[in-house]
């Protein structure tokens, strides 16, 4: 009697766990990139994938390469294939809501990655861009503060480019005002690119006689054409110029001193987070429990949405070392080129 009670308990307990298996099914996590062109997008993904596949879940993505239409039919062929929730990096945050609702009404969950989508049912997680702005703006001013500035703003339809300008304009604000700056030059760039940044920056340079006195680049791949268009006229170097990203040439270039300051933003956390929230609410997990939510609604639409905002991190010649005992560069590529003695982390 006794082996019999023990065989139902041990055949019980098997079934149990033949069912818990059953239910823990591997949940699918996909990510929908406007380019994977970018360096940083990389550096992301590589945080993104090892923490979901940590869980045991599956990793996938798609390539919108800077075309908003492609992005709406690679979200749209993910919620066919049935994946569990999608981060997207929107190319257009206004053209990629039918795929949010669509997506939504399949009950695939969406996270608005880096990117804001006003999809009230979406999860917003990036780093704060506004403080990013002030950042970069706070840089340039200390470097530069009076003279003519020029304005190198991200692509108009993404949403971070009004942003950081937003922080930008609230720190200069009082020293335009008062007429100590002037904006002689203020352009968006398409699709963030850095030869689109080059041509805006030259154009500036032409149409004030080379008379720039500061740069506000809005990241560190157009401060890399903003840089090439300020050498090609003798002036890189002596034109502080600001980015964001903590790109390894740029975080060069600021060792070298031909850019003044890189927002870093290290992708890593914000990948980790990302995924870590991914993978949450594939398990049915509540927005609102998500580690450091809370609520969001400075966009255009002022639509509010559950976010998590990262706190990013400005690197110049005196903090270089952050990045470099941060794992992020190697001493090696951070100071390539840089005479002795003139950066501390360089030695």
């Amino acid at each position: 009697m006794k082996k019999f009670v023990t065989a139902m308990l041990a055949g019980a307990a098997l079934s149990l766990a033949f069912s818990a298996a059953a239910e823990a099914k591997d949940k699918t996590i996909a990510v929908s990139w406007k380019t994977f062109q970018e360096e940083r997008w990389k550096t992301d993904e590589a945080a993104i994938k090892a923490v979901v596949e940590a869980a045991g879940n599956k990793y996938v993505s798609t390539d919108a390469q800077l075309s908003a239409a492609k992005q709406l039919t690679d979200i749209e062929g993910l919620v066919t294939q049935g994946v569990d929730v999608i981060l997207v990096v929107a190319y257009d945050n206004n053209a990629i809501l039918p795929a949010f609702q669509a997506a939504a009404d399949a009950g695939v969950k969406m996270i608005s990655y880096d990117v804001l989508v006003e999809d009230p049912n979406a999860l917003y997680i990036t780093f704060d861009n506004v403080g990013v702005g002030r950042l970069m703006a706070k840089e340039i001013l200390k470097a530069k503060p009076e003279g003519n500035y020029a304005f190198i703003k991200g692509d108009k339809g993404d949403p971070n480019a009004t942003f950081l300008f937003n922080g930008i304009t609230e720190v200069l604000k009082e020293s335009i005002d008062s007429g100590k700056i002037k904006n002689v030059c203020e352009t968006f760039t398409d699709g963030w690119k850095p030869d689109a940044a080059q041509k805006n920056m030259e154009q500036c340079l032409t149409s004030v006689d080379n008379k720039v006195d500061a740069v506000v680049s809005e990241n560190d791949g157009m401060a890399g054409g903003v840089v090439a268009a300020l050498e090609a006229q003798g002036l890189s170097g002596t034109v502080p110029v600001s980015g964001q990203d903590g790109d390894l040439a740029a975080i060069n270039r600021v060792a070298l001193g031909t850019q003044t300051v890189s927002i870093w933003k290290d992708s890593r956390a914000l990948g980790k987070a990302a995924a870590e929230a991914a993978n949450q609410i594939a398990e049915g997990g509540a927005l609102a429990d998500i580690p450091g939510v809370g609520k969001f609604s400075d966009g255009p639409n002022k639509v509010e949405v559950n976010a998590v905002l990262l706190t990013p991190t400005p690197i110049t010649k005196e903090t270089l070392n952050l990045v470099i005992d941060a794992g992020w560069i190697s001493k090696e590529k951070a100071c390539a080129g840089v005479a002795a003695g003139s950066v501390p982390a360089c030695g």
